[in-house]
């Protein structure tokens, strides 16, 4: 019998039923050792010598590997096909040489790319050594990742209290985010207009032209800068002659897109299905590793950890025979169609992210699936198979129109298109898609060059240039692949990253940089700038894909980057905090010291008038204050202009909205270190609340603060309970209360309007739909049923920190990445135990409750062996 060694437990599940009796599957539940957060655990004097650490649930399993292995025939290493799975096996192989239980046994490593029945024997046919340069690869990276992050946090720690952490990709992607908010602070709109005719042919409909020329000049976008100018040209056209200078149709093609890889299908899961970044790698996991489909699990997709484009030939073929059978010979391309990547430092030794089967198509699959996985399987099959169709074909038809009023004239242009094949769009009839989507759709009707047009009417439109859009996780994720910064397997652990330090917020799905994170830019983009530039960073990832090619040694790149970065840092300590605040102050004044609009310095103290403000530094982060200090004791949070004209602003920069009408006592808008507040009063007893999501501190005035120093607010009493319904503001956003239950509402504006009708209605539905929550207890996100061994239910909860297991009193934490979702009664009891929470044995043989009486009368002649009253109890709760 030979041990075979995968990362999870539905994997191993499935490869067992695959593989059969003569081999034992055995999960990782993924990283086995890792460095210790904590010095010394990569040593550059020791020549890079890394120490690693096992934690309590893995040494369990190590142990139990190791126990298999030592009874079996050989070791088979089937973790995951790219470099965290290399490492992965390393480690594991690692652990078993230092316990000496491998002796001379046979160690081999597999690959597969599907979890398929015919994948993983195929892979079990063709094994091969560990790949060295790859664990290299890895090594390199999580050194060089600790290095710089246990050597840059303590400086920032020291010279920049209330910061968090850096790290080599993160601080990198923190960049972007702040550059492109800098960017839309320095942007000043310009007003420009645009304007249209709407005309009509002596036999058809209407249509839009819009103008191009005037009195013989080329307009650009830009040009009519003014109503004035507008107008001119609007009032000449509403008395010009319109006349057909030429009509041009040009055919086209349009050529699909390649298939996913992980970053595009994030890409795409964020802009289409609003999913993030690690919500789309949750369901692309689950999706992976398999469903049960007819009493067997099956891997639908293959691993979506990949920057290959490129489809393994049998899958095309797979793929050109799904395309005659779905939609017809004519969408068929005489040849198979071959992509190459355009990404820097992408390696092609993995293939595309498709359907292991194109045969299960979304329709057929989406019994087995949930929402969210029925979902994101439709846009990966869709994509792979529009990867392989025709082109589309579509016909562009560009109409010149010339307008003429006495000596004055004009020239139009109006565009429109017809698909006169629609080739791959197919493919997404039913589905908006970026690649499905012509770049203008309007149609036009039948325009003949040189006939005269009826003029319908003409519009002249204002607009204004809108400065760069934020970030979204997808863009931001574009915009990492292109510059070649990071890996496709860390996006998403990036961007949660750098949300937990909160450096960013994300509000609409657009990333914004909190303050903090300006300040740690700054600082950085100040004096480590070499290491937060793009092409460094992107350097030092093309040698780690050299390192993992074997065309480097990883010591020697380690080597080359710490000489450097040690100098600098040590150079970096000897500063001075104030030397620090100075190049702040400089590189964050549009953020720290923005413009008042009156003239006025806007650095001058608004309080003293003397005094200059500064950034300065506290326990929680930095602030803006006045020199005078302690004589002047303004202060402003950073990034909060606030109303530094002194008008309705208190002496510690609060705003000051009025009054309460029955307490008399003072209103203000505060900020504090999570966030802006209003609070009522002073002291202890004063009542504060924080400003709902959404809502401003521009935006808020005395009735507003009044409205939500009011909350909870009591609705009216439950027709059938009698209780009252309370509506307010929690951690969790609004909600209703009653009778310790609650239930979401819809926005905050919800919470001052609902009536009693809706209040019923809105805890009904929530009690339809499995009751509402009691206080401090977390809804059941899954429930698993009964333990094995009894004792009560077990079910996936929702919690403070994250997502965990809950069995009686005992509550362990999912795997981070771990989708909720997805948590089997067999990985349930694993963490369980590993809690120490295993069921007493006394439940499992609880006597039923007819029982009881008996039970309890033999205790009181007997001795006290098995308490049969207590289990009894527990019996009947349960």
């Amino acid at each position: 019998m030979d041990v075979v060694v995968v990362e999870s437990p539905a994997k191993a599940k499935t490869i067992n039923k695959y593989l059969g009796k003569n081999f034992k599957v055995l999960a990782s539940f993924g990283h086995v050792r890792d460095l210790p957060a904590k010095d010394g655990s990569v040593l550059p004097d020791d020549d890079f010598s890394m120490s690693w650490s096992v934690d309590t649930a893995s040494s369990k399993r190590l142990s139990e590997i190791a126990t298999a292995v030592k009874a079996a025939d050989g070791l088979i290493l089937a973790t995951d096909p790219d470099r965290e799975g290399e490492a992965i096996s390393w480690h594991v192989l690692e652990v078993l040489r230092q316990k000496k239980v491998l002796k001379d046994k046979p160690v081999k490593r597999v690959v597969f790319n599907a979890i398929t029945k015919n994948a993983v024997l195929d892979a079990m046919a063709n094994p091969r050594d560990i790949d060295g340069p790859l664990v290299e690869a890895y090594l390199a990276r999580r050194a060089l990742d600790y290095l710089v992050g246990f050597t840059l946090s303590p400086v920032l720690w020291r010279k920049l209290p209330g910061a968090r952490s850096a790290g080599r990709v993160q601080s990198v992607a923190l960049r972007l985010v702040c550059d492109r908010e800098a960017e839309i602070e320095r942007f000043i709109r310009e007003e420009y207009w645009n304007i249209a005719a709407n005309l009509k042919t002596p036999r058809s409909d209407g249509f839009e032209a819009r103008l191009t020329g005037f009195e013989g000049k080329k307009l650009q976008r830009l040009d009519i800068k003014n109503e004035a100018q507008a107008t001119d040209i609007k009032t000449m056209l509403e008395g010009a002659d319109f006349k057909t200078l030429s009509v041009e149709a040009k055919p086209t093609k349009r050529n699909p897109g390649p298939p996913f890889t992980t970053s595009t299908l994030q890409q795409a899961a964020s802009s289409r299905l609003g999913f993030g970044a690690s919500r789309t790698m949750q369901v692309a996991q689950r999706l992976y590793e398999g469903v049960e489909i007819g009493g067997e699990t099956t891997g639908l997709i293959t691993y979506m950890r990949t920057d290959g484009v490129q489809m393994a030939p049998e899958a095309i073929e797979a793929a050109r025979d799904a395309i005659v059978d779905q939609f017809g010979n004519k969408y068929l391309p005489e040849k198979a169609r071959h992509y190459s990547t355009k990404a820097k430092n992408a390696q092609e030794a993995h293939e595309a992210v498709r359907p292991t089967d194109f045969s299960r198509t979304p329709a057929s699959v989406r019994q087995y699936l949930d929402a969210d996985q029925a979902r994101l399987y439709e846009l990966v099959w869709k994509r792979a198979i529009a990867s392989q169709m025709q082109a589309a074909d579509i016909e562009r038809t560009t109409v010149e129109i010339e307008a003429r009023n006495g000596s004055r004239a004009a020239t139009l242009r109006a565009v429109g298109s017809v698909v006169r094949f629609d080739g791959f769009i197919a493919a997404y009839t039913d589905q908006k898609e970026d690649d499905a989507e012509d770049e203008d759709g309007r149609r036009l009707p039948e325009i003949r060059s040189g006939e005269t047009m009826a003029r319908e009417s003409i519009v002249a439109t204002q607009h204004s240039t809108e400065p760069p859009a934020r970030y979204s996780e997808a863009s931001l994720i574009k915009k990492m692949e292109e510059l070649g910064i990071g890996r496709p397997s860390t996006y998403a652990s990036t961007l949660k990253t750098l949300e937990d330090r909160e450096y960013i917020t994300v509000d609409k799905r657009r990333l914004t940089p909190h303050s903090k994170g300006r300040i740690v830019t700054a600082f950085l983009e100040g004096f480590f700038d070499r290491y937060v530039e793009y092409d460094f960073t992107a350097g030092l990832e093309e040698k780690l894909d050299e390192i993992s090619d074997g065309k480097l040694a990883w010591k020697d790149v380690l080597r080359d980057f710490w000489r450097d970065f040690s100098a600098a840092v040590a150079d970096i300590k000897e500063l001075r905090v104030t030397e620090v605040l100075d190049a702040l102050n400089e590189d964050l004044a549009p953020l720290a010291f923005p413009d008042r609009g009156d003239g006025t310095d806007p650095r001058s103290c608004p309080k003293c008038g003397s005094g200059q403000l500064s950034l300065k530094l506290g326990k929680f982060g930095a602030f803006v204050g006045c020199s005078n200090y302690p004589e002047c004791s303004f202060t402003r949070q950073l990034g909060d202009a606030g109303n530094d004209n002194g008008s309705g602003e208190s002496e510690s920069g609060d705003r000051v909205l009025g009054k309460d009408p029955y307490t008399a006592e003072e209103i203000t808008l505060k900020s504090g270190r999570f966030g802006p507040y209003v609070q009522r009063g002073d002291g202890k007893e004063a009542k504060r609340s924080s400003l709902p999501k959404g809502w401003t501190p521009d935006s808020i005035d005395h009735e507003k603060a009044l409205a939500l120093l009011a909350l909870p607010r009591d609705v009216g009493q439950h027709p059938e309970s009698g209780k009252m319904i309370s509506a307010g503001l929690g951690r969790y956003g609004p909600f209703l209360l009653h009778d310790g239950k609650y239930a979401n509402l819809e926005t905050i504006e919800d919470v001052f309007s609902v009536g009693i009708n809706r209040a019923v209605s809105v805890i009904a539905e929530k009690a339809a739909k499995g009751g509402g929550r009691e206080r401090g207890t977390p809804a059941a996100l899954k429930d698993l049923g009964e333990h094995p061994d009894g004792g009560g239910a077990i079910t996936v909860r929702e919690g403070r920190y994250g997502p965990y297991v809950n069995f009686g009193k005992v509550n362990a934490t999912l795997p981070k990445g771990k989708d909720p979702a997805s948590v089997t009664v067999e990985e349930a009891v694993a963490l369980i135990a590993a809690k120490g929470g295993a069921a007493p044995a006394a439940r499992k043989k609880a006597p039923a409750r007819k029982a009881a009486a008996p039970a309890a009368a033999k205790k009181a002649t007997t001795t006290k062996k098995t308490p049969a009253k207590k289990p009894a109890a527990k019996a009947k709760k349960a």
